[in-house]
């Protein structure tokens, strides 16, 4: 059995996965692939395809099984070929494959990962060379150094990830992974290794959690359900794996229920003798904790801790984008509009993946909003994204509108984002607050049988390829839907503001 580095890539994004995918309940786990992910792979083939083919000549090392490739790398290596592709590397029960290993003008090799997103954290196409690496890539990437040293063909501990724009981002493994963080990558990767390799031995067992990110795992129903059997932890919204652990370990408290009636005052006299006691939980968020429990468990309806006031106006926009963050391209531009004299939906929509079409959609958007009556319009939508979406966009588009301009849009007290009212005033009887969630609880209904943004790119990606006019209805029904949805919860707010 190997260790390869799609388990470390996969523990990063979740440490339950690498344990679940070799001894978990197979019964359980959807043996469909999510079509976004499906995508996602496709787009990631074709731009290595693409990538490849800028690269000059190279070895091409991709056929054939692992040993027959091991063997035909090593000899590459020894006869310092320039570029090998595809190249697999073992080292005891270490597997990798880099996409590329060049040689170096001191005879060694370097591994290369390609990737279809930036190199850095942060996705910023203006990143210094000397940016933050991620983690899922970092570890990826000592695992190919680790066996390349162990082999005798490398003697640094460094990488490059050749990144979307085909700029190469140098990864020193050596180097501390942050200011706070005096752990370097390579330790970090050991440390996790060390893990990875427990689970794969069945000499830990970690558990699952409950958390949004995971709908696209083909394990999320089966852990959703391990979770509400046990009525675990994470099914407080916000509470999520790594504070759990630490509530089971330092509270023994395993439940929901049993967070209800903590002594709080007692445990923050236990907290000030013992730095290390629940350690990064602080009184306020073990308070939050038991309130949120306390409305899932025992009051089962949503509660407003503080008075909101919501603007009176002729004209309520409840605004949406649908966006590829893949290809950093904003599609479509909804906006669902109430006013006195009726309800419509408008739409502007970038009909390809142009720099002219995203450019035109966002401009017909902006002139929409000029239409309106200046101070007597209301914007509404669900989380930050919108506004951070917007600000990239302007320094894409400077020309289109000011950057003054975007900020002073946002910071309208008009312009609300209603995420920030449900995380920061109110409680919900459920585990996620996420739109789709809260709305569905009041009672909204997606005419789509399976309405997600990240399906909404897929369909976006069929629409063109095929020009088929039904997708792309089918994404305005579901970014329409999505509007409409904000507009229930503004309602609700607003009726449990009066004390409806």
């Amino acid at each position: 059995m190997y260790l390869t580095a799609s388990m470390l890539y996969d523990y990063i994004r979740c440490p339950h996965k690498v344990w679940r995918d070799r001894y978990g309940p197979q019964d359980e786990k959807n043996p469909e692939t999510n079509p976004f992910v499906e995508l996602l792979w496709e787009r990631g083939l074709q731009h290595e395809k693409e990538t490849i083919k800028t690269l000059g000549e190279f070895l091409d090392l991709s056929a054939g099984g692992f040993e027959e490739r091991f063997e035909k790398t090593k000899e590459a290596m020894r006869q310092k070929t320039p570029l090998i592709y595809e190249g697999v590397l073992i080292y005891g029960n270490l597997l990798g494959i880099p996409d590329l290993l060049r040689l170096q003008s001191d005879g060694n090799y370097v591994p290369i990962d390609i990737k279809s997103g930036m190199g850095f954290e942060g996705g910023d196409e203006e990143e210094s060379a000397d940016g933050k690496p991620k983690p899922h890539y970092a570890v990826q990437l000592c695992l190919y150094v680790e066996t390349l040293i162990r082999l005798g063909f490398a003697k640094e501990r460094k990488a490059i990830i050749l990144d979307i724009n085909r700029n190469e981002a140098e990864y020193d493994l050596l180097k501390p992974r942050g200011v706070k963080t005096p752990q370097t990558w390579w330790e970090f990767y050991e440390e996790i290794k060390e893990q990875v390799w427990a689970l794969l031995n069945d000499k830990t067992h970690n558990s699952p959690a409950a958390g949004s990110a995971c709908k696209l795992c083909p394990w999320y129903s089966s852990c959703k359900k391990w979770c509400a059997d046990r009525d675990d932890l994470t099914c407080v919204s916000g509470l999520g794996r790594s504070r759990r652990d630490t509530i089971n370990a330092d509270l023994g408290i395993m439940t929901v229920n049993g967070i209800l009636n903590l002594d709080l005052p007692k445990i923050m006299a236990q907290k000030r003798k013992d730095k290390k006691f629940l350690h990064g939980i602080a009184e306020k968020t073990i308070d939050s904790f038991m309130t949120r429990a306390n409305v899932l468990r025992v009051t089962k309806k949503p509660v407003l801790h503080e008075a909101i006031g919501l603007p009176v106006v002729a004209t309520e926009l409840f605004f949406d984008i649908e966006d590829d963050p893949t290809q950093e391209f904003v599609y479509m531009h909804g906006v669902y509009e109430r006013s006195a004299s009726g309800e419509r939906y408008l739409s502007f929509i970038a009909s390809e993946v142009t720099p002219e079409a995203e450019e035109r959609a966002w401009k017909e958007f902006w002139d929409y909003v000029r239409t309106l009556k200046k101070d007597d319009f209301a914007v509404y939508y669900y989380s930050h994204h919108e506004k951070t979406t917007y600000k990239r966009m302007q320094k894409k588009y400077p020309r289109l509108i000011e950057e003054t301009a975007v900020g002073l849009f946002f910071e309208n007290p008009n312009v609300i984002d209603l995420y920030k009212i449900v995380r920061g005033k109110t409680d919900w009887p459920l585990w996620s607050y996420s739109l789709k969630d809260i709305a569905q609880y009041l009672g909204f209904r997606w005419r789509d049988e399976t309405p997600s943004g990240a399906l909404s790119i897929q369909w976006y990606s069929e629409y063109l390829k095929t020009g088929d006019e039904k997708i792309l209805n089918r994404i305005k029904l579901y970014n329409e839907d999505d509007c409409k949805a904000t507009m229930v919860l503004k309602d609700a707010l607003a009726r449990m503001a009066v004390g409806e």
